[in-house]
C-alpha cells in the first residue's frame, strides 16, 4: 500500500462511531476495536467489523479477540475483500496513536484508524517503525 489517502465509506464510519460511543458509555469507559475491510490496494474501506476487546486494561488499551478476528478475516476474504487494517477508539483522549499503540502495532502496511466518541478520527499506516498519518475522505 502506497497511497497517503484512506477512503472510508460513510456506512463503515457509522459502525465505527456507534461502536466507539458504546465503549465510551461503559463504566468505566472502554476502548473498542475491529477490522476494516475493503480494497487494500486502493485503500478503500467499505465495511467495519467490530471485534471484542480482550485487553487486560480496556480503558486504556485494546487487544482484538483472536478467534473473532480470524473468523472475520476469513469472512472478509471469502467475500473477495481485503483486510485493510484495524480500528480502535480512544474514549477519553484524542484520536492519535498513543505510546501503547506504537508499542503494539505489528502489521506493517496496514491501516490503524483511531476514533473518538465525538466523531473525530485519524488513520495511520504502520510502516514497521512508525505511524504515517493518512488523509481520510468519507464518502
Amino acid at each position: 500500500m502506497t497511497s497517503s489517502r484512506l477512503t472510508l465509506a460513510d456506512d463503515a464510519r457509522a459502525v465505527i462511531l456507534s461502536h466507539a460511543r458504546e465503549g465510551a458509555a461503559r463504566d468505566p469507559p472502554a476502548e473498542v476495536c475491529g477490522v476494516l475491510a475493503g480494497d487494500g490496494d486502493a485503500r478503500t474501506v467499505t465495511a467495519a467489523h467490530p471485534v471484542s476487546n480482550v485487553a487486560d486494561e480496556p480503558r486504556v488499551a485494546y487487544e482484538l479477540d483472536p478467534e473473532e478476528t480470524v473468523s472475520i478475516l476469513e469472512t472478509v476474504e471469502s467475500a473477495g475483500d481485503d483486510a485493510v487494517g484495524f480500528y480502535h477508539s480512544h474514549p477519553e483522549s484524542d484520536p492519535v496513536p498513543s505510546a501503547t499503540d506504537r508499542e503494539q502495532a505489528s502489521w506493517p502496511g496496514y491501516v490503524y484508524l483511531i476514533c473518538s466518541p465525538d466523531g473525530r478520527l485519524t488513520a495511520h499506516e504502520w510502516t514497521g517503525d512508525e505511524f504515517r498519518e493518512l488523509d481520510v475522505t468519507v464518502e
